[in-house]
């Protein structure tokens, strides 16, 4: 079985702020057709979640899933219609998860969605059920506390569990809470306080009355363990609704707006619903209101109801087209999200529930077709028409698309905009908010809506500057500006640069009033003008940060510049990253520490470059501490603001800011930059001070660390211009030019000095002994006696009392250095002694060489018969062979292949060039004995089994490839 939608009853929409834009109706009646057969007429039909129940004259009920319609639940009541009744209501949770069935014999029955048996409610026997209050929080295992409406005006608070035990009751317990004295409980609804667990708030009608609670609700120590509404409708006094003329006929019932899936509200997190109380008078309805304080909730409620009365409905037309007199009975009534749908004798009519407008009246029964009523489905938002033989289904389409004009034309501007969807809507919506907040006089609040409109630039700008409205102005600019597409630059520029001005004009206003002191407005004093000044800086400041790419910076300098806004034309320049003009700015006026608050933010070294003359000059401390922190800058492009420092300060070096950052550079970022060491060698060369140890220990650093990254020549002469000696004699020891060296320490008289150099160790003997003579004829000459000329030939062991005597004048007594001659002497007597011994030594030796050379003409080997040669392996005695005295014996042209492989290239390259002389014939006579001689020295030299060519083989195994290495094996 499965039933399915036909696409007849197409409702033209009849709204009268009908969307020219919509194609669609806004409701459209579809006729369901059934694809199974029924053997009797419906009596009752409920909708949830996408679940449809149908109740049958036989006492059956169908569950159908619209999700999947073909799968369809034929559940029995346990009794038949003759002992219980007809079927007379069904309720059904909105979760589809629990439903409750009365007869009309008063029996009650409960069915949970994951059951097919319906259980007797015993506790509710008896009770005629009328209206059902679900649990607000929708659970599905139980239905936890409900309120139940009973036809006596009592009302009952039940707690319904399922149970899989035959004796279990489904109640696990029931309590009446309250009861009215004006009939049927027709409806009753409860929903939940936001943010409070403890309140709850429960709507009830009656035929006459609607009463509204709301409080807090009692708890006990467990769930299910008994009532907590007691303690609400105890404590509790309703606001009451009565309506004063009550006919019998119509219908009294009670309806709530579904639950909302696209919430528009200006507060997107409220969750406000609406209700609807049908009566004999018309439709009450208005919104549910939530507050924490529920004194004067329900006040609230019943204050902001309006009542859609009977007569607003329209009149059926009899035959003939006639329009009837009579006004028709209201049978059904259900909420959508925005209208109110009511059943009227076979026409569905839908009202908008802001404006009392029809959109919709259209018949859909026959006549004399009888119906069940319209449900609807608040969890899914669909709407149901039953009768007793058919389903219709009201689709709604964009049931919103009016709400905008609705709002627009009731001033509710805010709101209009939230539910406005096209552009053009929008736009609608702006201009007419704008044009009604400028003729309230609000011009401030006008000004943000007319940015977000089409209305034309000119007419607002002009209208805001008529009425000297210069914020609203200014407003009004930022809003459109905000709107504007990146494209559209031109206009862009031009928005943002009248900006500028009114900002300037506007600080400079408040300063104005704040400087003089005027009269201020009623509304207004200094403080307050203070504290706008600071608001509007702010909030000018925000602005070039946000549109700074809208702005141009030529325009904008003048524009500023014009005004005198000293700290605002900074904080632009700041932005935009203009720091050249900061830079100049403070160092026009030199403000320094200004200047150097912008360097400090700087990594562009251009800046540095730029700036570091005036700053050196000025501020040198400071700057160098700032360049110090910079990894980016070349020293190089520095150079000649620190020369210029350098010309102008007279400071000790150790306090020079030149000399501190150029060693820095070196030291730090090891700078091997020839002009970064040549200034430093400039500035301490070129200093007043006559101590070099800072240039003399520069200049050792560099030898210790064996470089020169320096330009010697440079640095000599300049060291020879400002008479820097050490220094020169330390660069021409670093160049070797150790007699030049010697020469200028002699020049300046620094004995000392050339004495270190003369008696350095890596210099040759023979060079180390001319310049001790340089040094020796210096001192001799300068020395006052004899005496001091001995005491400095002691210092050297290079020279001698003779090397010295052609330095002295031709009338110095010989008496005077006696003792050195007849040391000298005593010298060279034991020099002649120890020579005289080593003499006799070699003649020894030589006599024993010769004697071992007669004893090796002697010496022999013998070779016993079948010895064989120790690289082929063959008798030895086949051929030419040689014997060693380790007894290891070759033949000739075994051990010469051998000796060829393990020699040297050179080497075997003559013993193969040998051998072609010596077996060709090439040589005859002397000259092939020379070969021959040559040939058994190169090959017999040594032993290739023990001897150091032996150790050339450690790395070559003990059998090759091709030996049989079975001999291993153990």
């Amino acid at each position: 079985m499965a039933f399915e939608a036909s696409t007849g009853y197409a409702a033209p929409s009849t709204s009268t702020l009908q969307d020219l834009d919509t194609a669609l109706p806004m409701f459209n009646i579809e006729r369901v057709s059934l694809q199974f057969s029924i053997s009797s007429d419906f009596v009752a039909a409920q909708v949830a979640n996408n679940v449809l129940i149908l109740a049958l004259s036989t006492g059956r009920i169908l569950r159908i899933d619209l999700d999947s319609p073909a799968d369809i639940d034929d559940i029995d009541l346990p009794k038949k219609p003759s002992e219980i009744g007809i079927i007379r209501h069904l309720f059904l949770d909105p979760s589809a998860s629990h439903l409750i069935i009365t007869t009309t014999l008063g029996e009650n029955y409960y069915l949970h969605t994951q059951s097919r048996t319906p259980k007797a409610l015993s506790r509710l026997k008896g009770v005629a059920i009328e209206s059902i209050s679900w649990n607000p929080s929708q659970p599905t295992a139980s239905t936890r506390e409900i309120l139940v409406g009973a036809s006596d005006g009592n009302i009952y608070e039940v707690y319904i569990e399922p149970s899989a035990e035959f004796y279990r009751r489904e109640e696990r317990y029931l309590k009446g809470v309250y009861k009215t004295n004006d009939g049927p409980v027709t409806g009753i609804w409860t929903d939940l306080i936001p943010g409070r667990a403890d309140l709850r708030r429960v709507v009830v009608t009656t035929p006459s009355k609607l009463l509204h609670f709301a409080g807090k609700i009692g708890r006990h120590g467990h769930e299910g363990s008994g009532s907590i509404f007691s303690k609400l409708f105890e404590s509790e006094t309703p606001v009451i609704h009565e309506i004063s003329v009550v006919s019998n006929g119509p219908i009294s019932t009670l309806a709530v707006s579904p639950e909302v899936e696209d919430h528009h509200s200006v507060d997107p997190s409220s969750p406000e619903r609406t209700y609807a109380w049908l009566t004999s008078q018309g439709v009450l309805h208005g919104k549910l209101f939530l507050s924490t304080d529920t004194s004067e909730l329900g006040d609230k409620v019943v204050a902001e109801s309006r009542l859609l009365t009977r007569s607003q409905l329209p009149h059926s037309q009899t035959t003939g087209g006639r329009v009837r007199k009579q006004q028709d009975p209201v049978t059904s009534m259900v909420l959508s999200q925005w209208h109110i749908l009511q059943l009227v004798e076979g026409r569905i009519v839908a009202i908008n529930r802001l404006d009392d407008t029809i959109v919709l009246d259209q018949v859909v029964l026959e006549p004399g077709q009888s119906a069940l009523g319209l449900v609807a489905d608040i969890k899914k938002n669909t709407y149901w028409l039953f009768t007793t033989q058919e389903i219709f289904e009201i689709v709604v389409t964009d049931e919103s698309r009016d709400v905008w004009k609705i709002m627009l034309k009731s001033q509710h501007f805010e709101e209009a905009s939230q539910f406005a969807k096209t552009s053009a809507q929008k736009d609608a919506v702006a201009t007419a908010s704008g044009d009604y907040l400028v003729g309230k006089g609000q011009y401030m609040e006008a000004a943000a809506v007319y940015g977000r409109s089409t209305k034309p630039f000119e007419q607002v700008a002009l209208t805001f500057i008529d009425k000297g409205e210069q914020d609203a102005l200014r407003k009004y600019l930022a809003t459109k500006l905000s709107t504007l597409k990146k494209s559209s630059i031109m206009q862009r520029i031009m928005l943002a640069t009248w900006l500028v001005e009114i900002y300037m004009a506007k600080l400079n206003a408040l300063e104005d009033t704040i400087t003089t002191k005027a009269e201020l407005s009623e509304s207004m004093n200094t403080a307050e003008t203070q504290d706008q000044l600071s608001t509007i800086r702010r909030e000018f400041q925000d602005f070039v940060s946000k549109y700074k790419s809208d702005l141009d910076r030529k325009t904008i300098y003048e524009i500023i510049s014009s005004h005198g806004r000293e700290e605002e034309l900074l904080y632009f320049a700041t932005v935009v990253n203009d720091y050249n003009y900061v830079l100049a700015y403070w160092v026009q006026r030199e403000r320094w520490q200004e200047s150097l608050d912008v360097l400090k933010k700087q990594t562009d070294p251009e800046i540095f470059y730029k700036y570091s003359s005036v700053l050196m000059a000025h501020v040198p401390v400071d700057l160098v501490e700032i360049m110090m922190r910079q990894a980016n800058l070349n020293a190089q492009k520095l150079i000649p603001a620190l020369l210029n420092y350098n010309n102008i300060t007279r400071v000790p070096l150790k306090q020079n800011q030149a000399v501190r950052y150029l060693l820095f550079e070196i030291n730090q970022h090891q700078s091997t930059d020839a002009a970064v060491h040549n200034t430093l060698i400039s500035i301490y060369a070129s200093h007043p001070t006559s101590d070099e140890a800072d240039l003399l220990t520069y200049l050792e650093a560099q030898s210790y660390a064996h470089e020169q990254n320096y330009d010697a020549d440079f640095a000599l002469r300049l060291c020879i211009q400002h008479k820097r000696v050490q220094s020169c004699v330390h660069i021409y020891s670093s160049m070797s030019q150790y007699v030049q060296a010697v020469d200028l320490a002699l020049k300046y008289d620094e004995v000392e000095l050339a004495s270190d150099v003369a008696d350095r160790s890596d210099t040759d003997p023979a060079l180390r002994k001319k310049l001790w003579l340089a040094v020796a004829k210096k001192v001799i000459s300068q020395s006052s006696g004899i005496k001091t000329a001995i005491d400095f030939l002691r210092r050297c062991d290079l020279l001698r009392i003779e090397d010295l005597i052609p330095f002295f004048p031709d009338f110095v007594v010989i008496d005077d250095f006696k003792e050195e001659i007849c040391a000298a002497l005593e010298d060279y007597s034991r020099k002649i002694d120890e020579l005289k011994k080593e003499m006799d030594e070699s003649q020894e030796t030589a006599a024993h060489i010769k004697t071992d050379i007669k004893a090796l003409e002697q010496r022999y080997a013998i070779v016993e018969p079948g010895e064989r040669c120790y690289v082929c392996g063959l008798p030895l005695l086949a051929g030419q062979f040689f014997v060693f005295p380790c007894q290891h014996a070759f033949h000739s042209d075994c051990l010469a292949k051998r000796v060829v492989e393990l020699a040297g290239i050179a080497k075997g390259k003559r013993i193969a060039e040998l051998q072609v002389e010596v077996s060709k014939g090439v040589s005859v006579g002397s000259k092939k004995e020379k070969a021959i001689r040559e040939l058994d020295a190169l090959v017999g030299s040594a032993c290739v089994l023990c001897s150091e060519l032996a150790v050339k083989l450690i790395d070559e195994p003990f059998l090759s490839a091709a030996d049989d290495r079975t001999v291993w094996a153990l």
